[in-house]
């Protein structure tokens, strides 16, 4: 461990640490990666360090918005294009699959890519497959599409995480992982009312074409001033490893997915059978990297979670997407099939939830780094599981301030969760695994997606056709659905509350550094 510098010294950062207010050089310190800026201050980013955050972030921004917009623009998709609604879900279900499928091999592209590299896939595939969805002929081709985008978009996020615990300083890391909560957080939730707004005037394909000159200027910007803050590896991909990944994750969320299509009507395949494979190629993927990890050529490094101040608050945060998820889904068929709301006014009731949460990012992050993560996560955690107990009480009739109120709530209470969990979690890693414990991480992100969808659809619907059979009007039986929808949301959510007292800050070091437990 490095000692503390004196005023007129330049100290040997940690590797994989930046260090900010002094000229950075093209010549690496000893002890640190070629490529990683060197700092002496604690307190400010050099701007080049800015600039690389900043366009990794509105990036980021823009491919994980891009997510969640076909919840709203599904409905006059399919009369456009002819298509039924389980045709037209497989355009989110697809979505999720690759992602799932890619973002376990992320951590490998990384390290083998490196920062310049990642990012110019990344935004390479995500615009073509922007491009190809916008001008797609016939759903076909807008499902292949949004495969593509799904393939840049899995890259995206952990190369974001990546980059911002390898350049920012342990006593600023909170506050600068506070905007990622405005592209975890943010993005997915306004998503939705983008979609509605477009939607009020234009036509489907203008969902794809508004973002994709977005993200072909941050292509160029990439191409100009990305570069590489940490040393590239040159270990072989494991081909047997991504098949078992492929099957593993894929199996997982195609099943969870399939969940609610069941509850409705006989699915092609029963969800128990991809579940099942799932579950049981997950346990061949982790067998097999337990093997190449003594080697350090694992595609996903599972020593990540070795680390108590890792698994835990990712336990925490599993469970939050799992409530977040499944309330993005739920609410939209809520104001539309049972309020009878239209696309624009249910993209802004849930507006100025998102808006809070990303606004109220950088403010977390601040308090994170003066006061550590359960002062915030304890009562975000404990706003959260009220509100999803609240949302057990609407019903048709209900007011759209009333869900508007319990909606910003929720997303208060999400506020106060993410970004001390992420950077708790990832500052309890050494900075040669950042890269893996950010493929981990949004792994089980779209593992607690698929659960929480699937887990919110199927009440929904079983209890609605119960009540349905009982005699109610299909508006009440889906109001009353998704209100037992929620009780169950409200069960999981105590789960977090408990899980948050056992949070713990990671130990400083001299210098304010971290030390990684686990390990």
């Amino acid at each position: 461990m490095p000692a503390s510098p004196s005023p007129d010294t330049t100290a040997r950062p940690l590797p994989g640490d930046a260090v900010t207010d002094a000229p950075v050089t093209d010549a690496p310190v000893t002890g640190a990666p070629s490529g990683t800026a060197t700092h002496v201050g604690v307190d400010k980013l050099p701007r080049e360090d800015f600039l690389v955050i900043a366009l990794l972030l509105v990036s980021a921004f823009v491919v994980i918005l891009n997510e969640t917009t076909m919840s709203v623009a599904l409905a006059p998709l399919m009369t456009d294009l002819g298509i039924t609604a389980s045709t037209g879900q497989w355009l989110t279900t697809a979505f999720m699959l690759t992602m799932a499928v890619v973002i376990p091999a992320s951590g490998f592209l990384l390290q083998r890519l490196g920062t310049r590299g990642a990012f110019l896939l990344a935004m390479s595939l995500f615009s073509a497959g922007t491009l190809l969805a916008a001008l797609s002929p016939g759903f076909s081709w807008l499902l292949v599409g949004r495969v593509v985008q799904a393939s840049g978009t899995a890259i995206m996020m952990p190369l974001l995480m990546t980059t911002i615990m390898t350049l920012v300083p342990p006593a600023i890391r909170g506050k600068v992982m506070g905007n990622i909560s405005i592209v975890m957080a943010a993005a997915p939730a306004l998503g939705p009312s983008l979609s509605g707004l477009i939607l009020d005037t234009l036509s489907w394909r203008w969902v794809f074409g508004i973002v994709l000159p977005i993200g072909l200027v941050a292509l160029v910007l990439g191409f100009l001033y990305v570069r590489d803050v940490a040393d590239r590896t040159h270990s072989r991909l494991d081909p047997f490893s991504l098949l078992l990944a492929a099957l593993a994750f894929g199996g997982l969320v195609y099943g969870l997915s399939s969940i609610g299509e069941a509850a409705r009507h006989t699915p092609v395949v029963a969800p128990w059978i991809p579940i099942v494979l799932g579950a049981l190629a997950l346990g061949a993927f982790a067998w097999r990297q337990v093997r190449l990890q003594r080697e350090d050529r694992a595609l996903l490094d599972l020593r990540v979670f070795a680390s108590r101040g890792f698994s835990v608050p990712l336990g925490i945060m599993a469970v939050g997407m799992v409530a977040m998820f499944g309330s993005l889904i739920l609410l939209p068929l809520f104001l539309q099939d049972a309020m009878g709301l239209e696309p624009l006014q249910t993209g802004l009731i849930v507006l100025p939830g998102g808006l809070l949460m990303g606004l109220l990012g950088p403010t977390v992050g601040r308090l994170f780094d003066r006061v550590g993560p359960r002062p915030l996560v304890i009562p975000g955690v404990s706003v959260v599981a009220v509100a999803l107990a609240a949302f057990t009480t609407i019903h048709a009739d209900s007011s759209p301030f009333f869900v508007l109120a319990l909606h910003v709530a929720l997303s208060l209470g999400l506020a106060f969760m993410f970004t001390p969990l992420f950077t708790t979690a990832l500052s309890s890693l050494q900075p040669n695994r950042y890269s893996h414990g950010s493929a981990a991480i949004g792994t089980v992100q779209q593992l607690a997606g698929a659960a929480g969808t699937a887990m919110f659809v199927a009440v929904m619907t079983t209890r609605s056709i119960a009540y349905e059979a009982d005699g109610a009007s299909p508006q009440v039986a889906l109001a009353e659905g998704v209100g037992d929808a929620f009780v169950w949301g409200t069960a999981v959510m105590l789960v977090a509350v408990g899980l948050s007292f056992l949070l713990r800050r990671a130990p400083a070091g001299p210098g304010g550094a971290p030390v990684p437990s686990g390990h």
